[in-house]
């Protein structure tokens, strides 16, 4: 059980402070039922409610500094997300989204830098759905990553890339 005033991550809403744990009194919510009220840190005014009995909400406390480091430090050895059949692309990025995992995220990322790298030297275009999971798979991760190490968000890419560079001698999402 998360405790109000503690940071998680919640599915597709990223980051969001728990501001109560209470009943709702909103037609459609079961009355009997403890609910989290969140806040999501990257959508303001908004909020957000989830049964605290929920066993299969997509929700985790925010990761550590420390836990945000070892990522870094594991992406090199972080493998694409292996689509073999091309109507389940969307699906498959569309799961590791929604799974809250951010290993899943790094995996959609280092997918699609690659889909993209290859299909712009064959002369094709990027797709609007890959462009889209990208956004939103560097949103969370960056989000996630820039909120524990205390950096700015639009900091997080470069960042990256500088540290498994300078680390590794690599480009590990590329």
């Amino acid at each position: 059980m998360f405790e109000k005033g503690e940071y998680i991550v919640y599915g597709r809403s990223g980051i969001c402070r728990i501001e109560d744990i209470t009943h709702l009194s909103i037609s459609g919510a079961d009355k009997k039922r403890l609910y989290y009220v969140l806040s999501p840190l990257n959508i303001k005014g908004n909020r957000v409610y989830f049964p605290v009995d929920k066993k299969d909400a997509n929700a985790r406390k925010v990761i550590t500094e420390q836990e945000a480091w070892a990522l870094l430090d594991e992406i090199p050895d972080i493998k694409e997300i292996g689509v073999t059949n091309e109507k389940l692309r969307e699906e498959s990025y569309k799961q590791a989204l929604n799974s809250c995992d951010y290993r899943q995220w790094v995996a959609v990322i280092k997918t699609l830098y690659q889909r993209k790298k290859t299909r712009i030297s064959q002369g094709k275009k990027v797709g609007a759905t890959d462009e889209r999971y990208l956004k939103m798979a560097e949103d969370a991760l960056y989000g996630e990553l820039a909120f524990v190490m205390g950096k700015n968000r639009a900091d997080m890419e470069p960042f990256i890339f500088h540290y498994i560079k300078e680390k590794d001698g690599a480009e590990a999402l590329v």
